[in-house]
C-alpha cells in the first residue's frame, strides 16, 4: 500500500470517528432536553395538583364553616332561645292580656326565636314585624327583643279586639293582613296562610303543656 491510499484511509478513519462523536453529542443533547421537559412537565402536574388540593381544602373548611355556623345558630335560637325570651314574652303577654302559649307558638312559627331573623319582604325579629307595622306600633328597633315582642303582641291584641276575640282570624290577619280577612270573610284560600294557623295551632298546644307543668313562670 502506498502513502495516498494509506492516508486517504487514515482520513476516512478520522471523519467517521468525528462522525460518531457528533452524533452522540446530538443523542446526548436531546436526551438532556427531553429530561428537562419531562421535569418541567412534573413540576406543572405538581404545581396543578397543588392548586386543586388547596382549592379543595378551601372549600372543605368553607363548608366545615357553614356547618359550624348553622350548629351554632341552632343553640342560640333553638332551645336557649325559648329559655331566653320565654319569661319576658309571658310578662309582655299577661300585660296585653294575651295568652302567653300562643305568643310563644306565633314567635316560634314566624322566627324559631331567632330575634335576628329577616324574611324576603323585609319583616324583621322574633315577631317578624314589617317596617310599617313596627314603625305604626312606635318601635324603634325591630331586632331588640323586648320591643319586637311588645309591638307584635299590642298588634295581635289589636286583632283580636277587631275579629271579635276569633284566635283564628286574627292569626290569619297577622299572617296575609285584615284586609283579606274582611275580603273573604273568613280565612283567605292561601294555602301558605292555613299552613302557618295549623303551625300556630300545633306550637300552641305543645306550649300550653309546657306553662301547665310550671316551666318558665315569672
Amino acid at each position: 500500500m502506498n502513502n495516498s491510499a494509506y492516508s486517504n484511509i487514515t482520513s476516512i478513519g478520522s471523519g467517521i470517528k468525528l462522525l460518531i462523536s457528533m452524533i452522540f453529542i446530538i443523542c446526548f443533547i436531546s436526551h438532556l432536553q427531553n429530561v428537562r421537559s419531562k421535569n418541567i412537565q412534573t413540576k406543572n402536574i405538581s404545581v396543578v395538583r397543588s392548586n386543586t388540593d388547596i382549592s379543595r381544602d378551601l372549600q372543605v373548611d368553607e363548608k366545615q364553616a357553614e356547618v359550624s355556623k348553622a350548629v351554632s345558630t341552632k343553640a342560640i335560637y333553638g332551645k336557649t332561645g325559648e329559655k331566653m325570651f320565654h319569661p319576658l314574652i309571658v310578662r309582655i303577654a299577661k300585660r296585653h292580656s294575651v295568652d302567653p302559649a300562643l305568643v310563644m307558638a306565633i314567635v316560634m312559627a314566624e322566627s324559631s326565636y331567632n330575634p335576628r331573623a329577616v324574611s324576603k319582604v323585609g319583616a324583621r325579629g322574633l315577631m317578624q314585624l314589617m317596617p310599617n307595622t313596627a314603625e305604626s306600633l312606635g318601635v324603634k328597633d325591630s331586632f331588640n327583643p323586648e320591643q319586637n315582642i311588645d309591638g307584635g303582641v299590642r298588634y295581635f291584641r289589636k286583632l283580636l279586639d277587631r275579629f271579635n276575640g276569633d284566635v283564628i282570624l286574627a292569626l290569619a290577619a297577622y299572617n296575609a293582613g285584615s284586609r283579606h280577612v274582611i275580603e273573604y270573610q273568613g280565612i283567605p284560600p292561601f294555602k301558605a296562610t292555613r299552613f302557618y294557623i295549623k303551625k300556630v295551632c300545633k306550637y300552641h298546644k305543645y306550649y300550653e303543656k309546657q306553662l301547665a307543668i310550671g316551666i318558665d313562670r315569672v
